[in-house]
């Protein structure tokens, strides 16, 4: 079997996993039409393979990593009627409070990416909340699969609401100085967009690749907004421009950021779609960010 390379497959694959990953196929369309690039010596099960995310190998900030005091915690999320797991992570050597960070998962629940995610964002001076949404529902299921699966089956304004809660949750946590800032991924960048619209003292928000908000809301947003888009994300960019003259119209404060020939999860390392250079330089933008508006 040959060994696969990003370069040497076509757009149409990652486009093809991009609509497998937001369940708009379904496993055995997905199979189905993956099977016309198995060509030159690729098997289905190879394309399916590299395809999915490898959490063992990708992990940059382990959970036990000596620098961190991480560990699970639960709030309350009254909309929802919920009680929330998440995963709260700060310096082990803070010796004061720090700004607060939401870090909000995609589609399919706290997997170990986001967990890493919320760790690295401890790590870099503050004190993070990744909220798992799939609490109500027995939690991140072992596998992003029957994660999507589960996902699918709450309500995400519901969820909005639960994520609403960890906002009030670590804004008032005793390591936190009541500054807080949201970053999400995909859906969590839908997220992150409507805590934007909907917490008027939210302190900063990073939406990545996330869907708009409703114009119309716009004008209630208060926080400083950084947003990155991947340029080969067509389904997602179809709703900046409008989303970007509201913001303009409304005079609100924001950066974007569109990275040239990288796909929707192009942050995420335990995927083929993850693109370092873009991944590596949006971080730090966000880290940045962060630390300007949460200190």
């Amino acid at each position: 079997m040959n060994e696969i390379k990003k370069e040497d497959l076509k757009q149409e694959v990652f486009d093809l996993y991009d609509d497998y990953a937001h369940n708009r196929v379904d496993r055995r369309e997905f199979i189905h039409k993956l099977s016309a690039y198995a060509v030159g010596g690729l098997t289905v099960a190879s394309l399916m393979s590299f395809l999915m995310p490898d959490y063992k190998g990708a992990i940059q900030i382990k959970a036990d990593d000596p620098r961190l005091k991480s560990e699970y915690t639960n709030y309350a999320s009254p909309k929802g009627g919920n009680t929330i797991k998440g995963l709260l992570s700060k310096p082990a050597d803070a010796k004061k409070k720090l700004g607060g960070i939401i870090v909000v998962h995609e589609n399919r629940g706290l997997n170990p990416h986001i967990e890493d995610v919320a760790r690295r964002a401890a790590l870099a001076g503050f004190v993070s909340l990744a909220p798992d949404a799939l609490t109500p529902l027995g939690g991140y299921p072992g596998t992003d699969d029957a994660g999507r699966e589960m996902q699918s089956k709450r309500d995400r304004n519901e969820m909005l609401e639960d994520f609403i809660a960890a906002y009030d949750y670590l804004k008032t946590h005793k390591d936190c100085n009541g500054k807080v800032g949201v970053v999400g991924f995909c859906f969590g960048g839908w997220i992150a967009n409507m805590m934007a619209v909907r917490i008027p003292n939210l302190a900063a928000a990073v939406p990545f690749y996330g869907g708009q908000p409703p114009l119309e809301d716009v004008p209630k947003i208060k926080a400083p907004i950084q947003l990155h888009y991947a340029a080969l994300d067509t389904r997602v960019n179809e709703g900046w421009p409008a989303y970007e003259t509201a913001l303009k119209e409304n005079k609100k404060e924001y950066q974007a950021f569109m990275y040239a020939n990288a796909n929707h999860g192009f942050h995420n390392d335990t995927t083929p779609r993850y693109d370092k250079t873009a991944a590596e330089l949006a971080w730090k933008r966000t880290i940045d960010f962060f630390q300007k508006e949460l200190k």
